[in-house]
């Protein structure tokens, strides 16, 4: 499972990195960010959660 993120749209309002911080971090310029791409099995709910929260949709989280 692997982690996208449109950071064009991100809007920085930090919801993913709380949600899921093994996958996503807000990057030195305070745009989010996916730091590790390949989504560990043990976070893969966290993950999908983040991107479902995500206000702005800018998050896919896929096979």
């Amino acid at each position: 499972m692997k982690a996208y993120l449109d950071r064009d749209g991100c809007i920085s309002c930090g919801l993913c990195p709380e949600t899921c911080p093994e996958v996503f971090r807000m990057a030195d310029d305070g745009i989010a960010e996916v730091y590790v791409e390949e989504v560990p099995e043990s976070v893969k709910d966290s993950a999908i959660e983040a991107q479902e929260g995500c206000p702005v949709s800018v998050i896919k989280v896929e096979e």
